[in-house]
């Protein structure tokens, strides 16, 4: 039997939902439509995490020809920060008649323009589990028997988006994932979430001076394949600030940041929440970096006309590679250097404690950069 589940009225003002939850509505008002040739203006769904059922409003819904439809709605996170806000999301279906029960699953659910790929996972969509819970979940509802579909998920927008975050440091190119826990748009800062991880920093304190932060997944993975001690990680996610000042007050020696570099440049411009909402200026960062170590200007302004860092990273190595010189080498050094001072400033500004902060930035194929000279001293600390 189904859990019961309570009406969300969709036209409260902080209510806001995930990807997913309008991917799946697209989907919904698209199989309708091929079933029954409705033309629905709201669809309703359970959002099982959540255990609530909400209406979601209908952009547009056609049919492409007999058998296939196209539905789209767009991305409303309520009152919180997202770059998807107001992004057109289709779901594209095509629904057979299929005699054999037995023959394949019913719903096959698939990515199409704007959803990236999983370059760490055989480039697998990058749709999942809570969305595919979701969409299939909702979508079983309305299939008979005989009947399957494929659902095609198209971001049309993803692709451009996508440049505007750190995904590729998590292994996702060209477009954005269909990801999350819940069908609930969670605040951008949300304070449970920092209660969490300075809870942790904290009991990991009564255990180690020295200590590995590391911004995501990726840094954490790639941090424990080089045989650093999983208890002395932390993950930070977009809360350095605040958990560089817990440190300090729990009288952390050192701290090794550990990240991409994409992220963690952000450090060497004084910016200490990372989240690309509250702040971003990272091309401005590495310019000036260049600019510092003396290169032409026509140099300077090829790096100003990349869209992201690893652009910039990319463009430096191919004109070392041409020119036999070695700037991506001089301004990297430049930049961890200036990473660990500015954030030994950061944590004197709150707490009258010096901790020893070393750095360790890395590209997109998870290989390393740079790392400071401090760094490489706590580097060989930690793995001995």
């Amino acid at each position: 039997m189904a859990k019961e589940t309570n009406k969300i009225d969709m036209t409260k003002p902080l209510a806001g939902y995930t990807l997913p939850v309008f991917a799946c509505a697209s989907a919904i008002t698209a199989l309708q439509h091929l079933q029954n040739n409705q033309n629905n203006e709201i669809v309703s769904l359970n959002l099982i995490e959540p255990a609530e059922t909400v209406t979601i409003p209908i952009q547009q819904v056609a049919k492409i020809n007999n058998n296939v439809a196209l539905g789209i709605t767009i991305s409303d996170p309520g009152n919180n920060l997202d770059l998807t806000r107001n992004t057109p999301i289709w779901a594209i279906v095509e629904l057979r008649e299929n005699s054999d029960k037995n023959e394949q699953e019913q719903i096959l659910i698939k990515g199409g323009e704007g959803i990236g790929k999983q370059i760490n996972n055989n480039n697998q969509d990058a749709i999942y589990s809570y969305a595919t819970k979701l969409l299939k979940y909702n979508l079983q509802q309305y299939l008979k028997p005989t009947e399957t579909i494929i659902v095609t998920i198209i971001l049309p927008e993803g692709k451009k988006l996508a440049k505007r975050t750190s995904n590729e440091a998590f292994g996702v190119i060209e477009g954005l994932s269909l990801l999350g826990t819940s069908g609930i748009s969670q605040p951008l800062s949300s304070p449970e979430q920092l209660n969490s991880y300075q809870q942790e920093l904290k009991e990991k304190a009564k255990q180690f001076e020295t200590l590995v932060f590391c911004l995501g997944e990726n840094g954490l993975d790639l941090a424990k394949k080089m045989g650093i001690n999983p208890q002395q990680l932390i993950k930070t996610a977009n809360w350095l600030g605040p958990l560089l000042v817990t440190a300090a007050t729990e009288k952390i020696n050192a701290i090794l940041l550990f990240g991409y570099h994409g992220k963690l440049i952000k450090l060497a411009g004084g910016i200490f929440h990372t989240h690309h909402h509250l702040a971003d200026g990272r091309l401005e960062i590495l310019v000036s970096h260049g600019v510092k170590i003396g290169l032409d200007n026509a140099i300077l302004q090829q790096l100003l006309d990349c869209e992201t860092t690893e652009e910039g990273l990319q463009l430096l190595k191919k004109i070392d590679a041409e020119t036999n010189n070695n700037f991506t080498e001089k301004i990297y050094q430049s930049i961890v250097k200036t990473i660990d001072k500015r954030t030994q400033l950061y944590i004197r500004k709150y707490v009258d404690f010096d901790v020893s902060i070393g750095s360790i930035v890395f590209g997109r194929d998870r290989t390393i950069i740079m790392t400071s000279e401090t760094g490489k001293k706590l580097q060989h600390q930690l793995i001995g």
